[in-house]
């Protein structure tokens, strides 16, 4: 992994307009993030905490409010070709198989979509050939002419990946990759995506609920709540000592995890109406407890906002209760 990274967002937001009197939904709200080249990182947070957002932001295909992504050094811009040529280079992987494959288009057809979209000008079949066996799909001429719903579900998001790579991406976003998979292909995916880093150098931004996945695949991990990431650094760091208490409460339901689960007490706060303070604070099973209270923090937890994290390769977390121990003589 080299120095500079592959890509990079610098202070990101994406506000949506509320509808008639309500307020501007701030979707996601101040985020900074780096993946190096040949770097997995993972996304994780609850639905409605804006990670599929920033993933469409990063991808281009939703221009944020302010801030900017630059790609390989270069600043991401919004007109028709230069986004044409970024997508050539940075692909998605949506949850969905079923959903993201014409039911009515063969495998050859659906993987070879993206090669006709940008005018490839090589041997197609050859090409279709390669990314399906990259894919696992092999021998691929077995299924060039079968249509989706001949396929097993892992069958499908190999189609689905190999649609990806037919192009040669440097960086692939795979939003919910294995979520609607059985246990068993979730594995076999997963390792593709491993095997894919290891043979073809890909990086990878995994969007995903699930910490576990998180631990089976990620260098780093970025926590994402109500727009903001809230802790990051390596996988080791954040999933063996979290600090944030929302980490917390997400590690706590994992089936492996021991001691009681955290029961976290209604739904993320609306977006049009982000509390001030720290925005966790409202749920936080820190501050009910009483623990902040004793570290003299929760006061601060209520009223006081937390900077953004900084795009550092580092431990980080946006918790007054976790910097209050991390100085605590």
């Amino acid at each position: 992994m080299t120095e500079s990274p592959l890509l990079h967002a610098a202070d990101l937001h994406v506000t949506f307009s509320g509808r008639r009197g309500s307020g501007s939904a701030r979707a996601v709200d101040g985020v900074n993030l780096t993946l190096g080249k040949g770097e997995i990182v993972a996304l994780v947070g609850e639905s409605g905490c804006g990670k599929t957002t920033l993933a469409r932001a990063l991808l281009g295909l939703e221009k944020p409010t302010a801030g900017h992504v630059t790609f390989d050094g270069a600043p991401l811009t919004y007109d028709t070709r230069s986004l044409k040529t970024y997508r050539n280079r940075v692909q998605l992987v949506l949850q969905d198989p079923r959903g993201s494959l014409n039911p009515r288009h063969t495998v050859y057809e659906a993987v070879a979509e993206g090669l006709r979209v940008h005018r490839y000008a090589g041997d197609e079949r050859a090409k279709v050939a390669e990314a399906l066996s990259r894919a696992g799909l092999r021998p691929p001429e077995r299924f060039f002419q079968r249509y989706p719903h001949e396929l097993s579900g892992g069958q499908r998001q190999r189609v689905v990946i190999a649609g990806a790579l037919v192009l040669d991406p440097e960086l692939i976003v795979a939003d919910e990759p294995v979520a609607s998979l059985d246990a068993s292909v979730r594995g076999e995916i997963l390792a593709l995506l491993l095997s894919l880093r290891r043979d073809l150098g890909l990086s990878a931004l995994v969007v995903t609920h699930d910490l576990g996945l998180a631990w089976n695949i990620a260098d780093r991990v970025a926590v994402m709540y109500l727009g903001r990431v809230v802790e990051t650094g390596t996988v080791e760091e954040v999933l063996t000592h979290p600090r944030h208490p929302y980490t917390q409460a997400l590690l706590s339901v994992l089936p492996e995890a021991s001691g009681e689960p955290v029961v976290l007490t209604g739904e993320p706060p609306d977006p049009t109406r982000i509390p001030g303070g720290c925005r966790f604070h409202a749920r936080c099973q820190v501050l009910a407890s009483g623990a902040a209270e004793r570290a003299g923090v929760a006061g601060s937890c209520r009223t006081e906002d937390l900077p953004v994290l900084s795009a550092e390769r580092t431990t980080q977390a946006a918790c007054h209760w976790a910097r209050a121990a991390t100085t605590a003589p």
